[in-house]
């Protein structure tokens, strides 16, 4: 074996063995996730690999967009215009996302028309609604489609469009085109930031496709977990009085509940259990 065969073994091996590529990136994402940003130089050490190799893998998941590239690292924090992948917004804030959805299936009426977005607390919200029906779901989010698939009672419209590999969705013209078509009782949806009383997004994409949502149902839900109020995003959605009910977790400050009720926001906060 020559001596550039022993780096590419030395480089391919951490204290428990020998990793693939593929092995050692999902790691690299999964610490990502865990401590929301990591230095190249800390992830070679711990994977007993060179920098320009972390580089390759930390390259490789940002054009994934599962994480984000930044000078001498790699984060998965949301900012003004980078939006987490599906992947690490799923795995954030699980158990406050499960409470939440759960107290917004509280407003749900058998038999009604239900629009849901691209937000990962859908999916929790779908999973409950799926032994709760019957329902028709519309949705452009491929997850949130294929809980609900098969469910007793459930009726679903996928909304087509130009398919994001990142958000797992359909966004787009031809998206807001055929929600606009559409006439529904209830839209739930998220939102990636709250500033100052108003939503905000990192893409106009998004924008527009909520805001068509919006439009064509006769209640709104907005659903949000505590970490929302401490973002920011480029793009305004709409303020938090558009939706009938803004519903929160029990995390979320109390500073924040009182400006929302100074705004008059209707506000409910999800209890655990």
């Amino acid at each position: 074996m020559g001596e550039s065969d022993d780096l590419v073994v030395a480089e391919e091996t951490d204290n428990q063995g020998p990793l693939r590529p593929s092995q050692r990136q999902q790691q690299i994402l999964m610490q990502v996730i865990d401590q929301g940003s990591v230095r190249n130089e800390d992830l070679a050490e711990r994977f007993g690999v060179s920098v320009m190799t972390i580089l390759r893998d930390v390259t490789a998941l940002d054009r994934q967009g599962l994480l984000r590239r930044t000078r001498g690292g790699a984060s998965v924090q949301p900012s003004a215009l980078f939006e987490s992948s599906v992947t690490v917004r799923l795995e954030s804030q699980a158990a406050h996302k499960r409470t939440i959805a759960r107290a917004a299936l509280r407003h749900v009426e058998p038999g009604q028309a239900i629009l849901l977005d691209d937000s990962t607390t859908g999916i929790h919200f779908a999973r409950l609604l799926r032994d709760a029906g019957p329902a028709t779901v519309i949705s452009n989010f491929l997850p949130v489609l294929s809980e609900l698939k098969g469910g007793q009672g459930i009726r679903l419209i996928g909304l087509g469009g130009t398919y994001h590999e990142a958000g797992d969705a359909f966004l787009g013209g031809m998206t807001v085109d055929a929600i606009r078509s559409l006439s529904v009782d209830l839209a739930v949806l998220s939102t990636s930031a709250i500033t100052a009383g108003t939503c905000y997004h990192q893409t106009h994409d998004t924008v527009s496709f909520k805001r068509a949502m919006m439009d064509v149902a006769a209640k709104r839900i907005l659903y949000v977990d505590h970490t929302k109020f401490e973002r920011r995003a480029l793009h305004a959605l709409a303020p938090l009085t558009d939706f009938d009910v803004v519903i929160v977790d029990e995390r979320t400050p109390e500073p924040v509940l009182k400006e929302l009720h100074e705004r008059q926001v209707t506000v409910e906060v999800a209890k655990a259990g």
